[in-house]
């Protein structure tokens, strides 16, 4: 028996909590339209999204900046964080920004569609 759910399908089984800050990263993304949407949820539950930020005296990925975003509003810790791409992995810089915070928090990888791809 196969699985007949489209692969371009908006993940559902992830907890609720999880696929708001897939559905924030997606909606940054789009309103950017930037190569990437981010989104990270602190440990008191706090959300911040972010893109791509591409400038000549500043770059970040859309992960950094969202983490960025946490750290300067003072989130010590993360839950989760979510990116919403293209690529086929979350690139090294992207993980380890989250890691500076919370070793064992998941980063989930998506599609532009919010199908859920992989979590690191």
């Amino acid at each position: 028996m196969t699985d007949s759910t489209p692969a371009t399908t908006p993940t559902t089984s992830l907890d609720p909590e999880d696929t708001k800050i897939i559905t924030l990263a997606r909606s940054a993304r789009a309103r950017t339209g930037a190569a990437e949407g981010a989104a990270v949820r602190d440990t008191d539950g706090r959300t911040y999204a972010a893109t791509t930020v591409a400038l000549p005296s500043l770059r970040l990925t859309a992960l950094q900046a969202a983490v960025a975003a946490a750290v300067s509003s003072g989130a010590e810790g993360l839950e989760a964080a979510a990116v919403v791409t293209g690529a086929d992995a979350v690139d090294a810089d992207s993980v380890n920004a989250v890691r500076d915070l919370t070793a064992d928090a998941p980063v989930f990888r998506a599609d532009a569609s919010g199908a859920l791809r992989d979590t690191v």
